[in-house]
């Protein structure tokens, strides 16, 4: 299973990684092998993960509507979709995730880490949560040091 590398230069996230992240990622990475621009999959990445996220805590989903992409109307399809009132792009993406885990650990670590698994022909299933297990921020290494001393 694909981690972050052990070595001291490797940059620790801001805050936990979460499940939302690695699925978010993933459909991002999907959607860029269909062909896709960069912004609409960070687009898409993030409304799935949103909409899946709320029918898991039993909140209605804000779009019931079947993407057209897996109806094979593609032309049709809206760049972006909207949770809420909210419209989904790639700026919600780098906001709610790239941000919040910080843009050194999603380049550096993070997107190279689901790259590798997917090279590997692991599901999201699959990664979910051993991908994100030694991921932990710094300051939760640091107080996780000091208790220890």
């Amino acid at each position: 299973m694909p981690t972050s590398d052990s070595g001291n230069d490797a940059p620790d996230p801001l805050h936990a990684i979460r499940r939302f992240d690695v699925f978010a990622e993933y459909t991002r990475q999907e959607r860029l092998d269909k062909g896709y621009p960069e912004d609409q999959a960070k687009g898409y990445g993030i409304w799935l993960a949103k909409v899946v996220a709320a029918r898991r805590f039993g909140k209605s989903a804000p779009d019931r509507e079947r993407p057209r992409a897996e109806q094979g109307e593609r032309a049709a399809e809206p760049a972006f979709r909207s949770v809420g009132d909210e419209l989904q792009t790639d700026e919600t993406f780098d906001q709610d995730v790239i941000a919040r885990m910080g843009a050194a650990f999603y380049d550096r670590v993070f997107v190279p880490a689901i790259e590798q698994a997917r090279a590997q022909g692991e599901s999201y299933e699959d990664i979910r949560d051993a991908i994100r297990a030694d991921w932990k921020p710094a300051r939760s290494r640091a107080s996780g040091k000091r208790s220890s001393s």
